[in-house]
C-alpha cells in the first residue's frame, strides 16, 4: 500500500521542449594549417633544409603583420622515405623532413594576401592544408542565440500548456547542447499545482 503522505500528493506534470536559437555571423579571423615538406639526402639535411624553408614562411608572415604569437609550430619530423617496386622491393630514396604550422589570422581581409605571401616564401616545399575562417570571440553570438533559444523555448512550452489546458510554472532544468552551427536548449516547465489535480 502507498504511504498516506504520498497518496495526497498529486503527480507531477512536465512539458519538456526542444528548442533551438541561431544568429549568423561574419568570421573575422582564420586559422591556416601549412607544412614545409622537403626530401632529402639524409636526415641532417632534411631537418637543415626545413628549418630555412621555415624560416622563410615565419619571416613572411611577420611581413605580413601576424604575431609571433599567433604563429605555432604542431609538429616536427624527419623520418625514411622509402620507393617500392616489384624488381627492387623497398628502397631508400631519402629523408622527409616536415614541419606543421598553425596559424590564427587575426584580420580576415587580409587572409588572401598572409596566405599568397605564405606560399611564395615556401615554394614547392609548402603544402596548406586548410585555410578555415571563425570568430574570434563567439560569446556576444552565444549568448544572443542562448537568447533566441529560451525565448523560442517559452513560447512552445507555453503553446503547449495552452493546448492541454495546463498551467505552467517554474523550469525544472535548462540542458544546452551547442555546437558552431546550432544552438538546441532543452527546457522543462513542470505543471503549476492547481485545485483540479
Amino acid at each position: 500500500s502507498m504511504p498516506a503522505a504520498s497518496a495526497a500528493t498529486s503527480p507531477s506534470r512536465y512539458v519538456t521542449i526542444t528548442a533551438d536559437g541561431s544568429v549568423k555571423v561574419v568570421p573575422d579571423a582564420v586559422r591556416m594549417n601549412a607544412t614545409v615538406t622537403v626530401i632529402a639526402g639524409s636526415s641532417k639535411e632534411a631537418q637543415a633544409q626545413v628549418s630555412t624553408t621555415s624560416a622563410a614562411v615565419r619571416a613572411a608572415l611577420v611581413a605580413a603583420k601576424i604575431d609571433k604569437k599567433d604563429i605555432a609550430t604542431q609538429s616536427i619530423t624527419v623520418y625514411p622515405e622509402y620507393n617500392y617496386t616489384q624488381e627492387k622491393g623497398s628502397v631508400l630514396i631519402g629523408y622527409r623532413g616536415s614541419q606543421t604550422f598553425v596559424v590564427t589570422i587575426k584580420n580576415a581581409e587580409n587572409a588572401g594576401a598572409v596566405v599568397d605571401a605564405v606560399v611564395a616564401a615556401g615554394g614547392n616545399d609548402l603544402q596548406i592544408q586548410g585555410v578555415t575562417p571563425f570568430v574570434l570571440d563567439a560569446s556576444k553570438a552565444t549568448e544572443s542565440a542562448r537568447t533566441a533559444a529560451v525565448k523560442n523555448a517559452k513560447a512552445k512550452a507555453t503553446s503547449y500548456a495552452k493546448l492541454l489546458d495546463a498551467k505552467l510554472g517554474r523550469v525544472n532544468y535548462l540542458v544546452e547542447n551547442s555546437s558552431p552551427v546550432e544552438y538546441s536548449p532543452i527546457l522543462a516547465m513542470s505543471k503549476a499545482a492547481d485545485s483540479e489535480a
